[in-house]
């Protein structure tokens, strides 16, 4: 298939829904282009393009082309664009290319992304590239790569810029200028001493504005916000979103300075928090890898123990039923309103899980918090269940009669206070164990309420009706 615009006039955008600017389209040219030896015109191409989105062209192009097509940019170019691809395809191009050329690549690569890249490759490729990086680099390398998956070592880099106290403004921005190149961001310089501990931090803003001859020491802040290496990496995401950081100090346990966390890797974090939420808030294990490129087994693993767990956790609601045959079978009606009352409680439960874990996880609410939240939950459930009873009632008397609608009232009352507190309560109850109250899921809540919430019914029916 031939593209009728000439590729060089081409401006991809991942958003469109025209099919002349879909990646897979445009990669179809782009192999053809290079089939033919036209490397010159897809050279045009792509450096023209943003490397993120040259990354998702590379990803639909076979293994052999996309490594060409890398080969193409520069080496500064090639090593921004392999921090966008997938996991996976970073490993397939570091176990394509010869040594020297992946550690050259490597070492170009920010210093964090680097430790990511090395952390995938298995225990032979490891050990086969590092001793051909520099002295700096490979102990740089084992230092970032040493760190926990879930630590803040873990996204930190420790290309900074620092700064000395006794530097005066002018020649703090010419130390900033040289530092530039290798810098993650010089718009925060971190000012240590001789031991590298933290003493201060400075903005480039300050440094601009600050007189020629005004000392470092004279503008910087002297009590900077700053995280330990070992803490838990979704703390630096909420310290940075909190005080609107660009970048966070981190602190070894000697607090030296041993790297920072840029506001970029903050929105990974974040990301990465956010999927690993609604995988629990489905019951789904955490899968380790894209969607895309799962596997039937993979998928298998992570959804059938909860689901399995779930069903035998049902058989309970069963039994309860079968307890109750004797009620059910002098009122047939009651069966009409059981799947609504029953999805009416988890429905109330889910709606209450939901608002609690969110307001837990951004620290909108916290533990001490539940008296008073305990006592408004009740009240809104009430009103709630009261509200739904006055809507169904109406459909009790014509299906059953004004006692039935009153145990369908009563009833629909009961379950959607009792689900909207087992909601409200399950999220409080993890994190006072410090479980994630993301576990608390809409599937678990609904389970333990349709348990509780066949009894309720069934043992009001009972009751009112004289059985």
């Amino acid at each position: 298939m031939t593209v009728q615009t000439p590729l060089s006039d081409i401006r991809f955008d991942r958003d469109s829904n025209d099919a002349d600017f879909d990646a897979a389209f445009i990669a179809v040219e782009i192999q053809r282009l290079m089939d033919e030896k036209r490397d010159d015109e897809v050279r045009e191409f792509v450096s023209a393009q943003e490397l993120a989105d040259v990354a998702a062209l590379i990803e639909e192009l076979p293994e052999d082309v996309d490594l060409q097509v890398m080969r193409l940019l520069t080496l500064h170019d090639q090593a921004e664009l392999l921090g966008y691809l997938r996991p996976s395809s970073q490993i397939a191009i570091a176990h394509c290319i010869p040594r020297r050329e992946l550690v050259a690549l490597m070492t170009a690569m920010s210093h964090d992304e680097r430790a990511d890249l090395y952390k995938q490759l298995n225990e032979e490729a490891q050990e086969a590239i590092l001793p051909a990086f520099a002295k700096a680099e490979r102990e740089d390398l084992r230092r970032l790569a040493a760190y926990e998956e879930w630590t803040v070592g873990s996204v930190m880099t420790s290309d900074y810029a620092t700064l000395a106290p006794d530097l005066t403004s002018t020649k703090a921005i010419e130390a900033l200028r040289a530092q530039a190149i290798d810098a993650e961001t010089i718009y925060y310089a971190y000012i240590i001493d001789d031991d590298r501990k933290l003493i201060g931090v400075v903005s480039l803003r300050d440094l601009l504005v600050a007189r020629p001859s005004q000392r470092v020491s004279e503008v910087m802040d002297t009590e900077p916000v700053w995280i330990r290496a070992d803490d838990e990496q979704e703390d630096a995401a909420k310290l940075i979103a909190r005080y609107d950081l660009l970048a966070l100090p981190v602190l070894d346990n000697n607090d030296r300075l041993v790297g920072i966390v840029t506001a970029d890797d903050a929105m990974d974090v974040t990301e990465e928090e956010v999927t690993e939420d609604f995988y629990k808030g489905a019951i789904v294990q955490p899968i380790e890898m894209s969607l895309a490129e799962a596997t039937i087994a993979t998928l298998y693993k992570a959804r059938i123990f909860w689901l399995v767990l779930l069903v035998f956790g049902n058989i309970f609601s069963g039994a309860g039923i079968a307890y109750f045959e004797d009620t059910i079978a002098a009122h047939l009606a009651l069966l009409f309103f059981l799947p609504l009352l029953i999805a009416s409680g988890g429905n109330a439960g889910t709606q209450s899980a939901t608002l609690m874990v969110r307001a837990l996880a951004t620290g909108d609410v916290r533990p001490a918090d539940f008296g008073r939240l305990l006592s408004r939950e009740v009240v809104v459930a009430l009103t709630l269940g009261v509200t739904m009873a006055v809507a169904v009632s109406t459909i009790g008397v014509w299906r059953g009669g004004p006692e039935i609608a009153l145990v369908v009232a009563l009833a629909m009352i009961s379950i959607v206070l009792m689900g909207a507190l087992i909601g409200m309560c399950l999220p409080f109850i993890f994190a006072k164990f410090d479980r994630d109250p993301a576990a608390a899921s809409g599937p678990l809540v609904t389970s333990i309420a349709d348990v509780l919430g066949v009894l309720i019914y069934f043992s009001i029916a009972a009751q009112l009706l004289g059985l």
